[in-house]
């Protein structure tokens, strides 16, 4: 099977200037209006679909993105792995502003947004103990290290915020002492989405500040933010261009099940099942739901 490589831009990265035939492409989904059209092109031989997460000139506040609507028709573009690029802030003196972080777990506080596909009618349960493929991480760090970024951390939790405000400093340090390493606003319940969508999915994690937490950054400021963010852009650009040029050709097994997650996880009789939820995961979980 092909590959087919999701990119969902966040903060800043919008698009890529590298895409050859491209085109903006609209997609209906059952689960509402996605962030934007995809811009689904060729860069460097390898066929990738681009998603800006806030739409194109940054429309959506985190709480405000439909995550369902997006992952869902990144599922109906083909799109087989997810590469999310996403700013954030660093609870680590070693992690300074410009830094990339490969993260590995997620903590979830955010209280707003629909976190399932699933639910009464069609109940579901997937496995979130390691929400990240390894083999896409090694990818991304490859591309890192070829784009020349000068710090490149692998792995971390990153802390999923509902925003839109930044943090106290009473989180802040709370958060430093529950061990994690990022913070940010859009990476849940994306990469849960993604989980049950079956598409293997890991975060490029690009530090923009030091939340509130240091004593010489204790004021966060989108001024500030957005000047790191145009470096952190231009990298991330160069990061998805040796992604792209050096990433499998071929889908192989996801190690981390993740590409069979629904395997094991769908709980509700074949006989009790809704109809019209059934409808709306045609594309999720139509691999599972047609052979049952």
């Amino acid at each position: 099977m092909e590959t087919v490589l999701g990119i969902i831009g966040g903060s800043g990265v919008y698009d890529h200037p590298g895409l050859k035939n491209a085109a903006w492409t609209a997609f209906d989904s059952p689960w509402g209006t996605p962030s934007d059209a995809l811009n689904i092109g060729e860069l460097e031989g390898q066929k990738v679909v681009f998603l800006p997460r806030h739409g194109r000139g940054h429309r959506l506040s985190p709480s405000g993105i439909n995550y369902r609507a997006n992952i869902d028709i990144m599922k109906r573009a083909g799109v087989t792995d997810i590469i999310s690029i996403s700013a954030c802030g660093s609870f680590r003196e070693d992690l300074p502003p410009g830094a990339f972080v490969l993260v590995d777990q997620f903590i979830d506080r955010t209280f707003a947004r629909e976190k399932s596909f699933f639910g009464n009618g069609l109940v579901a349960h997937v496995s979130m103990a390691h929400p990240v493929a390894s083999r896409l991480q090694d990818h991304a760090e490859e591309a890192a290290k070829a784009a020349g970024i000068k710090v490149v951390s692998r792995g971390g939790t990153y802390l999923c915020m509902e925003g839109p405000q930044f943090s106290s400093l009473a989180e802040s340090n709370l958060y430093r002492q529950w061990g994690c390493d990022v913070i940010g606003m859009t990476n849940m319940p994306e990469a849960k989405l993604a989980r049950e969508a079956e598409i293997p999915y890991a975060t490029v994690a690009m530090v923009t500040d030091f939340d509130c937490w240091h004593p010489e950054h204790d004021n966060v400021e989108v001024t500030d933010i957005l000047e790191v963010m145009h470096g952190n852009a231009a990298n991330a650009v160069e990061l998805v261009t040796h992604l792209a040029r050096n990433f499998p050709r071929e889908r192989g097994a996801c190690s981390s099940g993740a590409d069979t997650t629904l395997d094991t996880a769908l709980i509700t009789a074949p006989e009790a099942r809704d109809p019209a939820l059934i409808a709306k995961l045609d594309a999720v979980a139509g691999r599972v739901l047609s052979s049952s």
